[in-house]
């Protein structure tokens, strides 16, 4: 059962790529005027396999593969749109930068545009739900209370493109073959398992996860981390990652060389003020640091416990395009190659804001059971306030730790990718806003 309207990515991996292939081959028709042969097309081959490889990774970056617009499938074709224009641009500069491949397809990448575009939207609209047709939704008891069991059944019962609806908040009811359980209700189930020989037992965590992509925070306890955050991870995955961050801190120092000259014009012709900011912030373990950054505000208040807006400290006019580009943070590689940052990690505080979130919120300071990162899940899914771009409330906050714990539950290299690929895409939405 597709519980969360994901509707099997390798499918729609496969084809996009044959859809891909066949605008190439149609686009080539009709550049020619004839049936390409095997001579007309070897050409191609070897530049657009690299291409369709880069350009299904825009793809994933842009949410085609996502759960989002599988719920939502009118919002496909302006997905796609702008997406293949990203995708063309890309093309032209890989034409323009290896030319070695020997061929300028100029017209061939225009009609390329609009072939691939109809090719497809007629897959990802009109094949591809045939294949996918629905059955009548699975029906499900809710046997939950509280705040995370009625955002649950908010969001499916008012969304029809799931494949599961809540009958029932009982769980002894007739009509349902699955049952949602919170702790309380499994004990109950747990009392009586002969009356519930027939459905099928899920806990709330579990769905709660499948639905929203983070955790409850009312369902956890101390058995949660000590089963899925105590204890070291695996070599494959620490040392992949260890170089991926490496590489990431060389890239990011690089980055801001280059910029550094113009961050500097630009911060004094402001006004007065340092170019760096050091801030004293939580590590793994809950160890200090003290991290490096472009200010970005008025003051330099290294260990604030406030956030915007709460005192007269304000984010100054360059700093609110350093942050949106994310540039303000690339002085942080000095961190990452000394391994007091990663690349992907739940992102740390300040030592004066950490101390006042740990005591708001239960299990805060277990965001730090791992080495925090400049960027994270929390930062790729949750969406803020108008006009921040961090968490400014003890609610966003709580938000944040539902999806960073998320992340504590289920890093892999794989998770770091999606992040890091979402991280890419997200930076260059806010570049073009400007």
């Amino acid at each position: 059962m597709t519980r969360s309207g994901r509707r099997n990515p390798l499918l729609l991996f496969a084809g996009d790529i044959a859809a891909l292939a066949l605008s190439l081959y149609l686009t080539l028709w009709l550049r020619y005027g004839e049936i390409p042969t095997a001579q007309t097309i070897s050409p191609y081959v070897l530049p657009f396999a690299i291409l369709f490889g880069l350009w299904t990774l825009v793809f994933y970056s842009s949410g085609l593969y996502g759960k989002r617009l599988a719920l939502f499938p009118s919002r496909v074709p302006a997905a796609l749109l702008k997406t293949q224009f990203v995708n063309i641009l890309f093309a032209a500069l890989f034409f323009f930068l290896i030319p070695t491949f020997g061929i300028t397809p100029k017209t061939i990448l225009v009609l390329y545009l609009i072939t691939s575009l109809i090719v497809i939207a007629t897959w990802r609209l009109g094949v591809y739900p045939l294949f996918t047709s629905r059955r009548a939704r699975e029906q499900a008891a809710l046997a939950a209370t509280g705040g995370a069991a009625e955002e649950l059944y908010s969001e499916v019962n008012g969304n029809p493109h799931y494949d599961v609806e809540f009958c029932s908040r009982d769980m002894s009811d007739p009509c349902a073959t699955i049952v949602i359980v919170d702790t309380k209700s499994a004990e109950a189930v747990a009392r009586n398992l002969s009356m519930y020989a027939d459905k099928q037992i899920i806990p709330l965590e579990d769905f709660y996860e499948e639905i929203f992509d983070r955790i409850p925070l009312s369902e956890l306890g101390l058995g949660w981390f000590q089963e899925h955050t105590i204890g070291n991870d695996s070599f494959w995955y620490r040392v992949p990652k260890r170089a991926m961050d490496i590489v990431g801190g060389i890239l990011m120092g690089l980055i801001t060389l280059v910029v550094l000259p113009f961050v500097w014009i630009a911060i004094r012709l402001e006004g007065p003020g340092p170019l760096f900011i050091v801030q004293e912030r939580f590590g793994k373990y809950g160890e200090l640091m003290k991290a490096y950054k472009f200010r970005s505000m008025t003051k330099n208040e290294a260990a604030s416990s406030q956030w915007v807006g709460e005192s007269e400290n304000r984010v100054t006019r360059v700093g609110a395009f350093l942050r949106k580009t994310s540039l303000d943070e690339f002085p942080q590689f000095i961190n990452v190659l000394r391994g007091e940052l990663s690349l992907i990690g739940p992102r740390n505080d300040t030592l004066g804001l950490g101390e006042r979130l740990a005591e708001a919120l239960p299990y805060y300071e277990a965001r730090y059971l791992i080495i925090p990162g400049i960027t994270g899940w929390a930062q790729i899914n949750q969406q803020y306030e108008q006009g921040n771009i961090s968490p400014q409330s003890i609610e966003e906050t709580k938000m944040r730790l539902a999806y960073d714990f998320y992340y504590l539950k289920h890093r892999s290299l794989t998770l770091d990718l999606i992040i890091a690929l979402k991280t890419v895409k997200k930076m260059f939405f806010r570049v073009s806003a400007w």
